[in-house]
């Protein structure tokens, strides 16, 4: 199980790292959320995957489950909406305003040597 795990973290970090590689903002976002995801199963593993335990302690339970790991993936769940949200209108304000999606700084470079 903890192959499968490290294996899913491993596969979306690199997937998201190549995506974010890319010179169209589509894929960056794209990479942004399978970074963030890749994250999340991770902070989610760092609790020990346990099947059937109660999250508190008692008397009656033989052991539990952390459930800090939980509490984090769910605040990271929504900081990573917001900061996609961000991200997306960003890059339609700068589609808009380009006329394109490259992300090349070379363009905009060349543009304003052009009007100088």
């Amino acid at each position: 199980m903890e192959f499968l795990v490290a294996s899913a973290v491993g596969l979306l970090t690199a997937a998201g790292v190549y995506l974010l590689l890319r010179a169209r903002t589509f894929p960056v976002v794209l990479g942004l959320a399978l970074l963030s995801y890749a994250v999340n199963v991770f902070l989610f593993s760092t609790g020990r995957l346990v099947v059937n335990l109660p999250p508190v302690i008692s008397d009656l339970s033989t052991g539990y489950t952390d459930p800090l790991p939980q509490a984090l993936v769910l605040t990271a769940i929504v900081i990573s909406f917001g900061m996609t949200a961000l991200i997306v209108v960003l890059a339609l304000r700068s589609y808009l305003e380009s006329g394109t999606d490259h992300v090349s700084i070379e363009a905009v470079d060349g543009d304003e040597r052009e009007q100088a």
